[in-house]
């Protein structure tokens, strides 16, 4: 399933967006959730010059709008800056799968920093724990690791390893060698009075 909710008819982008879908065992994973922030400027990351998508860089990167967006202040995979209110968002989903009788739901992160994010949001890894662990132990300690952020690139200055942005924008470029994938997370819903309740959604 997918939600596109628009505040304009013809604007280019959603305000918000989610694609859904259900597990084997009927538990609901969330493939992508994207909220916008429609005023904000857009950063064609999601398409090259010639309109061919780039499914948020994994097909093809468009390097000149990746780097305006990081400029900006946004991370890999953003077209446009968040509106600040992935916290409510994710509150409503999860009373949504409450609604629905379930008690847990899954997300597969896209990107290290969103990886994070849903740290922060109480979610727990079922897959990938190791290589966020891994990821972070590089980006503090690994010599040849660090050696590459050089300036090669935009995304590779010295002290991206000090921030999320930084790491995610690092790894969207390939810094590790291999691609970020295989990292699976889900959250436990808890209950009180029969409302769902989210002690860990801070920031």
């Amino acid at each position: 399933m997918e939600i596109s909710l628009k505040h304009d008819p013809d604007f280019e982008d959603p305000v918000f967006f989610g694609h859904f879908t259900d597990t084997m065992n009927g538990q609901i994973q969330v493939l992508l959730l994207v909220v916008n922030d429609p005023d904000s400027p857009r950063f064609n990351v999601d398409r090259m010059p010639g309109g061919a998508p780039t499914k948020f860089g994994i097909l093809e990167r468009n390097l000149a709008e990746e780097a305006r967006a990081l400029e900006a202040g946004l991370a890999p995979g953003q077209v446009r800056r968040g509106p600040g209110l992935l916290r409510e968002a994710e509150a409503s989903f999860a009373a949504f799968v409450t609604e629905l009788g379930q008690s847990q739901y899954f997300v597969e992160p896209l990107f290290y920093h969103n990886a994070i994010t849903f740290e922060r949001y109480g979610f727990s890894y079922q897959k990938g724990k190791r290589l966020m662990e891994t990821i972070h132990r590089r980006f503090s300690s690994d010599s040849l690791l660090l050696s590459k952020l050089d300036s090669s690139s935009p995304f590779r200055r010295p002290g991206a390893e000090k921030t999320i942005r930084g790491r995610s924008w690092a790894i969207h470029d390939g810094i590790l060698d291999d691609p970020y994938a295989g990292v699976q997370m889900y959250k436990t819903i808890a209950r009180h009075a029969g409302i769902a309740t989210f002690p860990n959604a801070v920031w």
